[in-house]
């Protein structure tokens, strides 16, 4: 009877031994499955991000050549070719040594 109370005591052990197994084994699973899949997750994410740096690279590049031809623009406004040309289109101005010709209208 002691036999009997022994081998089963001992089947039980193994029993409880190959659930907690199972158990750690299922746990250990699942997480692999969420790090798994967290990190699909993350690459994407990082795709994203990448493609949207790429893009705000080509807009910074964008507004610095913007700003270099409003720069150049500026510098040309302070000229004196800029200001006779205002004066000419606008004002109707001549130089001094200038003459005006103008078109006779037949009718």
């Amino acid at each position: 009877m002691r036999e009997n109370r022994r081998i089963r005591k001992k089947k039980k052990e193994r029993l409880n031994n190959r659930m907690a197994l199972m158990g750690v084994t299922l746990v250990v699973m699942s997480l692999a499955a969420a790090v798994h899949l967290k990190g699909i997750e993350l690459r994407q994410k990082d795709a994203d991000y990448r493609y949207r740096e790429e893009e705000l690279a080509a807009q910074v590049a964008a507004e610095e050549a913007r700003a270099q031809e409003l720069e150049e623009y500026r510098i040309y406004v302070q000229t004196k070719e800029y200001i006779e040309k205002v004066a000419k289109e606008k004002l109707g101005l001549v130089n001094k040594d200038e003459i005006l010709l103008k078109p006779s209208e037949k009718k």
